[in-house]
């Protein structure tokens, strides 16, 4: 017998139909003698529509009272799972996010979990129930609901998944697991068995949208094994055995030679800023980016040109394309400290990275990358890296083409 938590997301729940191929799912890892948690999202499209909701309602909404708009369609489903399951005979009942409890901190429509208590929770599935909760919700210490940002629902799994110690988190989706890239954009891409927790962090991070980023992290922190498989199955069949998410030692048991490059991820949600003059001083560059930080607002790529003669540089970096207008007036608004000139941006920029832990052991990667691009007249616009991955920026145009190179240049087009 094993503990295994259940995540399914949007387009998994997306209707009555849907919900009971779900149920079906849970139902037959009862049937195995499996202690099962249920960790559900809302309905595809619902989040969406209760945040249009909120900004209807005051496009300078409350955050707090935000959260408990939008928390309510994990309730929903939540609920409506547990109706659906009791109706086939398999017992079952919801656990909202304040009943358990799940415990979260820092501000309202960000939180961070900080712990779940999970007594009640495991003696009900001991006896047999399987628990259906809500993700992307959790309480404040104030008593109120807070969510824990898009995607959620993940991060909420994971959780709950060490909180119960469980053997497995399956994260259901519409793909059936984790590919080396792109399939709609490259028809000979792979489905990768496993995956390490440092790869699918770095994929989930740079546009890989399995994932949450959230999620992966508290994975690897935490020990636990994740798979990723689809639940859009055909009648009573099971699913096909998907990615499985795990420790590098995991994988060297079943891998002995590993490959270089795992994935190629695109994202084209990200925006190019280019502060130009800007005084070439101590704490010139910490006068930009401190308002950013102090927003909230992530910065990623960033390039420091060299020095004019005036003692001035200009400074490029790139943000989520949602925070580009914001970004602009926090730093127009610190234009006296800064002293820069002028503010350029350009939201039609897309990021395309490679991906892989054999990068920690073998040279000429970015040299590849670098190379194949240029012979296709792809122009490099900034580049990033960290041990396991480089990113470059290019023009958003040129996005599918980049991916299709690159995946073919690192060798892995499937035969």
């Amino acid at each position: 017998m094993a503990r295994i938590v259940m995540k399914f997301g949007g387009t998994s729940m997306a209707g009555t139909e849907r919900i009971r191929t779900v149920a079906k799912l849970v139902s037959r890892e009862v049937a195995n003698g499996n202690e099962v948690a249920v960790v559900v999202s809302a309905m595809a499209g619902e989040t969406d529509r209760l945040v249009n909701f909120c900004r209807e309602a005051n496009p300078r909404y409350d955050p707090a009272e935000y959260d408990v708009v939008v928390a309510a369609g994990e309730q929903i489903t939540s609920g409506l799972l547990a109706l659906t399951l009791q109706a086939m005979g398999t017992p079952a009942r919801s656990w909202l996010g304040w009943q358990l409890p799940i415990r979260t901190e820092e501000a309202h429509a960000r939180a961070r979990i900080s712990n779940i208590d999970t007594g009640a929770l495991a003696a009900a599935m001991a006896k047999g129930e399987v628990a259906v909760i809500p993700g992307f919700q959790g309480l404040m210490d104030d008593g109120r609901v807070a969510t824990l940002g898009r995607g959620g629902s993940d991060t909420s799994a994971v959780a709950v998944a060490a909180a119960l110690k469980a053997d497995r988190c399956d994260i259901y989706t519409d793909v059936d697991g984790v590919y080396t890239t792109d399939p709609r954009i490259v028809a000979r891409a792979r489905k990768l068995d496993f995956v390490t927790y440092e790869e699918m962090l770095e994929l989930a991070s740079v546009g890989a949208k399995v994932l949450q980023t959230r999620s992966v992290g508290l994975a690897m922190k935490e020990g636990v094994r994740v798979q990723v498989l689809s639940s859009f199955v055909e009648g009573d069949e099971a699913p096909a055995p998907g990615t499985m998410i795990v420790s590098d030692e995991e994988i060297e048991e079943h891998q002995m030679e590993r490959q270089l490059i795992t994935g190629i991820a695109h994202d084209k949600n990200e925006a190019k800023i280019i502060v130009t003059r800007v005084p070439d001083r101590p704490g010139g560059v910490a006068n930009i980016f401190a308002p950013l930080a102090a927003a909230g607002i992530n910065v990623d790529m960033i390039i420091q040109n060299v020095g004019r003669d005036k003692g001035e540089t200009d400074v490029t970096f790139t943000v989520p394309a949602v925070d580009l207008l914001r970004s602009i007036d926090l730093l127009e608004a610190a234009k006296d400290k800064i002293g820069f000139n002028r503010i350029i941006s350009d939201d039609k920029v897309a990021k395309i990275s490679v991906v892989g832990v054999g990068m920690k052991s073998h040279a000429g990667v970015a040299s590849t990358m670098f190379r194949a691009l240029a012979d296709r007249g792809i122009n490099i616009q900034a580049i990033s890296t960290s041990e396991i991955k480089v990113s470059v920026l290019i023009d958003e145009d040129e996005t599918e083409l980049a991916v299709r190179v690159l995946h073919t240049a690192y060798g892995l087009d499937a035969d």
